[in-house]
């Protein structure tokens, strides 16, 4: 039996460091998925996307070949253009999953990628609402004699603890995830009450 694991780091760094070290304890690449932000590979999409423009492959899913991105799991990081979000740097099951709902295959976008993950829908809301904010969820699915030591490596990363976070963005007025909402720009304080962006 395994169990599946998931935190939302404010840094793509941290969630980089979590897995290199979930690699490093002899987790295997497919047991992990990543979806979030990196600016660098955001530019790049972009780029290629002025480029491109008007290709069905620039405004879907392209997974693989983000390049840079190192050995192991995050060499086979792609980007995922998600409706409402925008290119998010992706990698294992979960960016899979979620291929399918930017191009269609999966109802309800993010938030019903995430779903269909199987991650329940309230948390899916709070951690759809964490990546439009510049968050990157890392997700393990280990067997369940190593499950605990996949925890201890990933809460050594400093993962947001999410009932916390769901409690600030209620403070701040939200009442859900909006795929419709303005963006946020990513996060610089890790306290993720930044004001929308003007788009």
């Amino acid at each position: 039996m395994t169990v599946t694991i998931t935190h939302v780091y404010d840094t793509y760094e941290s969630a980089e460091s979590a897995i290199r070290e979930l690699e490093a304890a002899g987790f295997h690449r497919d047991e992990i998925s990543i979806i979030g932000t990196n600016a660098k590979a955001v530019d790049d999409f972009r780029a290629m996307e002025e480029k491109e423009e008007g290709d069905a492959a620039a405004t879907g899913a392209t997974l693989g070949g983000v390049a840079g991105a190192g050995a192991g799991m995050l060499a086979s990081l792609g980007l995922v253009a998600i409706p409402g979000i925008g290119p998010l740097v992706a990698a294992g099951v979960l960016a899979t999953t979620l291929a399918g709902a930017a191009t269609g295959a999966v109802a309800g976008g993010l938030l019903g990628g995430l779903v269909a993950y199987g991650i329940s829908e309230d948390e899916a809301e709070v951690y759809a609402e964490s990546l439009k904010r510049g968050g990157t969820l890392v997700s393990l699915r280990a067997a369940d004699d190593k499950a605990d030591e996949g925890e201890r490596i990933m809460l050594r990363h400093r993962p947001v603890d999410m009932e916390v976070r769901a409690d600030q963005y209620r403070a701040d007025g939200w009442q859900g995830y909006d795929p419709e909402a303005p963006a946020f720009p990513q996060k610089e304080s890790g306290t993720g009450r930044q004001q929308p962006r003007a788009m």
